[in-house]
């Protein structure tokens, strides 16, 4: 024999290298012998054809595991031909899939079916491959029971990872393996049998099972279940029928050292197996052969077994004849039972055996495997024990007896083929594609516990797998994949749970019928959960934000109609610009139930300190939210922060902005005038209506509590860390108290465990808060004489409650320390100290938190200096120009500091109010509208300082206007409007609002455009509370009020769903007052609106004309009069305008009537009026004025009809009436002297016809 190479050498010295660390010594007599590395050299010569494999290396099970991270296959016997032919032919359908990358490595190790742990010998029915560095899964598609614990040469393999990179994966044994050593072979006598058509009586007879003796049944395998552990206990159920008739029994096994039985049976082939008695099971009552310590699987051989009778022992009472319409069916579904009855919706499911190839996992936890593209296949009825070895996408299963579901799920497109325990999943072949393994895990698994737990029927259980797996997608970037599914018995129940378990509770509360696994698997009439389905039309939705922001917008623009924006009575009369104004901005508001099927919102919590607003967010998107509470108290519970929500109750609003050119309002049918569309869209409810499903992670320092949680990187493109933030989940150091600074999460990492909990705190109350804007602050750290840029900010002005508090340990501050010392130490040992706070940069974010009235603590983490709070403060302009001791310290909140809400001023106690003197000193801030609506003199100083009020009210209605041209935009106000907003600069907003809905008391609030991107929920309906804007009196003497940089809302309650949208300010929800005309000058400012029983005394103006739609210049005989420059206008508006006096016996009053009121005082019909205004568009316009001569009142021709006829008209005794006039005061001058100047809503005839 030559000498070996070189390299032969080196590749012999690795061998035995691994030999002797990877495979175990054989035990000889009396010492170990060396390892079996000749053994496995032969082997391989022979496999080699005498060579040895140079190019390859030897990898043990651990190396296998640890260093090889993607999947892999070997061929120890092919060529590079033979590989590329395999790998071709392995693409298929998935052809864009990459092949199975080759490794050169030998494998080698003992084929066993137990693995250890906690050092115990566990069996659990898989295979495993061993040698002494590990353990590893393995796959087989043909094995042989005496391979158990033999060492083989794998000459064809593949390793298969798992997706997570963190454990491990699996073998898949692509040919059979080559014995290191020779098999013993076991030479069988003959055996004695009976066969299933003889066995099946006796599992009907009334013998008592003691007095049996065991038997040895051959048969052909009919069914074979899959592998179940019930109770720790695992087992499975196999079928044996009569070679000639479909005669069957069934055989439990479920010793340990016989699960490996299920990897060698395969259905059709015949076998015996020994030693089998029989068993009743006691839940179900059915019978099977049981097999025993001593029971063997062998298969049938005709030479080797005599049919053995029945002995004395067996024969008891006659049992009943066995007949093939009474025998076990296996594959005809026509004998399937009723579940449950429902009227015109219940299918029956088929059953048919089918062959494909995996295209896809769905959902590997789920047990959902899509097959050749179009039918999805759910395995999760059975446990899957293997974790679903070699379902990958391109290997071969065959289905033998599984149900057949058509569209069992209105949004499911695929066929559905649901395996159940009578049904038998058999892997055909391996897949050859590069793909990793989604391991099927049952511990743990929420989708198989509920599964399970609720009986679900496949509709109902794909609907389930739909919304975790939105809900997966959706939020396991914010709390991890684990803590979503959490699913335990003895802890409390995940997020995910919290969130089904009620959906499921109320789908399921019909069906309280359990899963009775025996019968499904041994009944003569199979009843399963797989038997009867209906499709299903899903009850709710989770949709991501994104998505249903798109639903939204959709929907809203789908109902967009601008004619029902405007009432025509209204529109008619507008030109083109107030018309399109009016038009700009509308909205919409949906609920749960106005989407098919209803939408459950889910979001986590967050707060930007960009937009400075509370948001929901998850994966896909943000969503603007507004929360309030039903008693009326603002939301400040920042601890909430980074939680995830649930809310079934509330309002999408979609704000719409149009900019659009319709001419006139006929027109508003075609929307090809609307040049463009956007959106806005934010939601509010109430917190009392939300459901905290997941806290955030890490909550330290009970009190003072932080409820800090770490924020939220960016993981999409729904947001950053940057926009929207959450307080740090560990406290950082206190290093810098500029705002804007950088967070430094790793300094955290070095803090004793002292340091960790350590931290000061201060209470105090916000007696005032300004909104936000940008302003030109200046710390004196960065005050370098140097023109800096304008910051988005505000401020608000607190009362401090007591001293700083040093917290060294956790400790609960329920009751308010800093109040309860003052008790002891009199009112001389509070400090009552005001300040003015400055919220910049990442500080931002408390804005929605912080309220009026409300008693909160700073939290300093990691600081034990208790003078922090002076140390940064400082005089809010230099000393020379002003006392330190007029005006309150300015203190910039640092970006680390934490806000956490206490109580309110109302919820304490009159002994801490009383202790810390909590109201001394202390005025009412807040007004009413009829108080601010007051123009005595003496009220207004004895109420208001300055020009700044603040006043609670509702909305009762929104009109956006032209800004006044006399009123410049502030240098910040620009700046905002550069910074985007959805309507022009030249617009404002009219907000009516009054006391209640229906009250006539109404006081008009005005808003630049530029400050509506930060304020959300400024609908009808809403009850807000105003703060510090500014009073105005207009030179008519009309009080109203203007939102200004130091302006603050706050939504105090939301509006009603279904709210109609009023046609006045006053709205339609009560009739105004009845009063007398001399009672006017008495209540000119608390009776805007009212109702008289008046005489019309006479008409004493009457004007009727057309306007052109662009310039409000004379329009006549259809076009525009104005020349220079021209008018391209071709529509005319027509507008109509009368004064009359009217008397009620107590005084006169002037009444003007606009439009649609004047016909109404004028008593004509709608066809009447119609005619006139026909009539006087061919000459422009008529007027008309009491008194005077015919022909004088407008150049008109002598013969002018309408003239005369509108002119004869006012003088007729037809005019002079009763009238029930409904009207609001007009303060505007008159040349008339009267009591009061009214303007008619709705002047009613008081005539009655009998």
């Amino acid at each position: 024999m030559a000498e070996p190479s070189a390299a032969e050498q080196r590749w012999l010295q690795a061998a035995q290298a691994f030999a002797r660390r990877a495979l175990p010594a054989r035990e000889g007599p009396g010492r170990a012998a060396p390892a079996p590395v000749d053994a496995v050299l032969q082997c391989l010569r022979g496999a080699g054809g005498g060579d040895l494999p140079l190019g390859y290396s030897f990898i043990s099970v651990s190396d296998l595991q640890h260093q090889q991270s993607m999947p892999c296959c070997s061929h120890l016997t092919w060529s590079t031909n033979e590989f590329k032919e395999w790998a071709r032919q392995g693409q298929g359908a998935l052809s864009m899939q990459s092949s199975l990358p080759r490794a050169y490595l030998i494998l080698v190790g003992y084929l066993t079916d137990r693995r250890q742990e906690d050092k115990e010998k566990l069996v659990d029915g898989c295979l495993y491959v061993k040698d002494n560095t590990g353990i590893i899964p393995c796959e087989i598609l043909h094995f042989e029971l005496e391979w158990l614990e033999s060492l083989f040469l794998f000459p064809s393999w593949a390793y298969i990872p798992q997706t997570d990179q963190g454990t491990v994966g699996y073998v898949e044994i692509l040919m059979d393996p080559v014995p290191v050593n020779l098999l013993p072979k076991k030479v069988l006598d003959t055996i004695p049998v009976i066969y299933p058509a003889a066995a099946e009586p006796l599992l009907i007879s009334r013998i008592p099972c003691k007095k049996r003796s065991k038997l040895n049944v051959a048969g052909e395998l009919a069914k074979l279940s899959p592998l179940l552990c019930i109770h720790h206990k695992t087992f499975f159920f196999l079928f044996l029928k009569c070679f000639i008739s479909a005669v069957g029994v069934p055989v439990l096994v479920r010793k340990p050292n016989q699960l490996s039985w299920h990897h060698v049976l395969q259905l059709g082939h015949r076998y015996i197996i020994t030693g089998l008695s029989m068993s009743s099971l006691k839940k179900s009552g059915q019978r099977a052969f049981v097999t025993g310590v001593s029971s063997c699987l062998l298969p049938y051989c005709a030479k080797q077994v005599k049919e053995q009778p029945l002995d004395s022992a067996w024969q008891g009472e006659s049992p009943q004849s066995a007949s093939p319409e009474a025998s076990v069916q296996f594959s005809d579904s026509s004998e399937l039972g009723v579940e449950e009855e429902r009227p015109g919706s219940t299918k029956e499911s088929k059953i048919i055996s089918y062959v494909g190839t995996v295209t896809k996992v769905l959902n590997a936890q789920a047990g959902l495997f899509e097959l050749d593209n179009k039918v999805c296949l759910c395995l999760a009825y059975q446990q899957l024990l293997n974790s679903a070895h070699g379902l990958r996408p391109g290997a071969c299963v065959k289905l033998v007896d599984v149900h057949l579901l058509q569209k069992p799920l209105v949004s499911f497109h695929f066929i559905v083929l649901g395996a159940c325990l009578n049904s038998t999943v058999v892997l055909k072949s391996f897949s050859r594609l590069s793909t990793f393994y989604q391991p099927t895990v049952s511990s743990g698994n929420l989708y198989l516990k509920l599964l399970f737990r609720y009986n679900l029927g496949m509709p109902l259980y794909l609907w389930l797998v739909s919304l975790l797996e939105t809900f997966e997608e959706r939020f396991s970037c914010f709390f991890g994949c684990r803590r979503l599914l959490h699913s335990s018995v003895h802890q409390d129940r995940g997020a995910a749970e919290k969130f089904l378990v009620p959906l499921l509770q109320g789908m399921v509360s019909d069906r309280e019928e359990t899963r009775d696994i025996y019968n499904e698997m041994l009944a003569k009439r199979h009843q399963c959960p797989l038997q009867q389905y209906w499709t299903l039309d899903p009850p709710c939705q989770a949709p991501s934000l994104s998505k249903l922001c798109c639903m939204a917008k959709q929907k809203s623009w789908d109902n967009f109609c601008p004619s029902q924006l405007l009432s025509p009575s209204e529109a008619q009369h507008m030109g083109t610009q107030e018309l399109n104004r009016r038009l700009a901005w509308s909205y919409c508001m949906l609920s749960a139930g106005s989407f098919q099927p209803r939408v459950i919102l889910l979001g986590v919590l967050r707060v930007s300190s960009r937009s400075s607003s509370l948001h929901l967010q998850d994966k896909s998107s943000t969503l603007p939210c507004v929360i309030s509470h039903k008693d009326g108290s603002p939301f400040a519970n920042t601890a909430l922060i980074g939680s995830l929500l649930q809310v079934e109750a509330y309002q999408l609003v979609v704000e719409r902005f149009l900019r659009s050119d319709f001419p006139f309002w006929k027109q508003l049918a075609n929307l090809e005038h609307v040049r463009e569309k956007k959106n806005s869209v934010y939601v509010q409810f109430y917190f009392e209506d939300a459901l905290v499903l997941q806290a955030p992670e890490v909550q330290i320092q009970e009190g003072p509590r932080s409820r800090n949680s770490s924020s939220l990187k960016k993981k999409d493109d729904g947001g950053s860390a940057s926009e929207l933030e959450i307080p740090e989940a560990k406290v950082l150091k206190l290093e810098d108290s500029r705002p804007n600074i950088e967070r430094n999460e790793s300094c955290q990492r070095d803090q004793s465990s002292t340091g960790r909990t350590s931290c000061i705190s201060r209470l105090f109350l916000v007696t005032q808060k300004e909104g936000l804007m940008l302003r030109n602050y200046q710390l004196p750290r960065e005050g370098n004489g140097e023109e800096q840029e304008l910051q988005r900010s505000f401020q608000a002005t607190v009362l401090w409650l007591g001293r700083p508090q040093f917290w060294s340990h956790p400790r609960k501050t329920a009751n308010l320390p800093e109040l309860e010392e003052t008790n002891y130490h009199g009112e001389e040992g509070m400090t009552q100290q005001e300040a003015l706070l400055l919220f910049m940069g990442r500080s931002l974010r408390w804005f929605p938190f912080l309220h009026l009235d409300g008693l909160y603590r700073f939290i300093v983490p990691h600081c034990s200096d208790l003078e922090v709070f002076d140390k940064l403060c400082f005089p809010p302009v230099p000393a020379r120009f002003l006392s330190r001791s007029c005006c309150p310290m300015c203190l910039p909140v640092p970006d680390t500091w934490h806000l956490q809400h206490e109580t309110w001023i109302s919820c304490l106690t009159e002994r801490q109010l009383a202790a810390g003197s909590v109201l001394t000193g202390m005025e009412q801030r807040i007004s009413s509208i009829p108080e601010v609506l007051s123009n005595r003199a003496s009220l207004w100083r004895s109420r208001f300082t300055g020009s700044l009020v603040s006043f609670p009210g509702e909305i009762v209605e929104r009109t956006l206007c032209a800004s006044p041209k006399n009123e410049k935009p502030s240098i910040s106000l620009s700046l905002l409007q550069q910074k985007g907003s959805l309507l022009a600069s030249d617009h404002s907003v009219k907000l009516s609002v009054s006391v209640a809905l229906g009250s006539p008391v109404v006081l008009d609030v005005y808003i630049a455009a530029a400050y509506l991107q930060h304020l959300w929920g400024l609908l009808p309906g809403a009850k807000v509370l105003f703060q510090n804007l500014e009073r105005k009196i207009s030179r008519f003497h009309n009080v109203y009020c203007t939102y200004i940089a130091s302006s603050c809302i706050s939504i105090v309650s939301l509006p009603a769903s279904h709210l109609p949208l009023p046609s006045s300010p006053a709205g339609e929800a009560s009739s105004p007052s009845l009063m007398f005309l001399s009672n006017l000058q008495l209540h000119l400012q608390n009776v805007p609106q009212a109702r008289i029983l008046c005489h019309l005394s006479c008409v004493l103006t009457l004007s009727l004309q057309w306007v052109c739609s662009l310039c409000n210049s004379i329009f006549k005989e259809g076009k525009c009069t104005r020349h220079n420059p021209p008018c391209p206008s071709h529509i005319g508006v027509r507008q109509a305008s009368a004064r009359v006096l009217v008397e009620d016996g107590t005084g006169e009053a002037l009444v003007l009537c606009r439009n649609q009121h004047v016909a109404a005082v004028l008593g004509l019909s709608l066809l009447e009026w119609e005619a006139v205004q026909n009539c006087v568009q061919s000459r422009g316009g008529v007027s008309i004025q009491h008194g005077e001569a015919t022909g004088t009142a407008c150049v008109e021709e002598p013969e002018d009809l309408i003239a005369c006829y509108l002119r004869n008209l006012c003088r007729s005794p037809f005019i002079c009436r009763p009238i029930l006039l409904d009207f609001s005061l007009d303060r505007k001058p008159s040349k008339i002297p009267q009591p009061g100047l009214l303007a008619a809503s709705r002047p009613k005839d008081k005539w009655r016809k009998t």
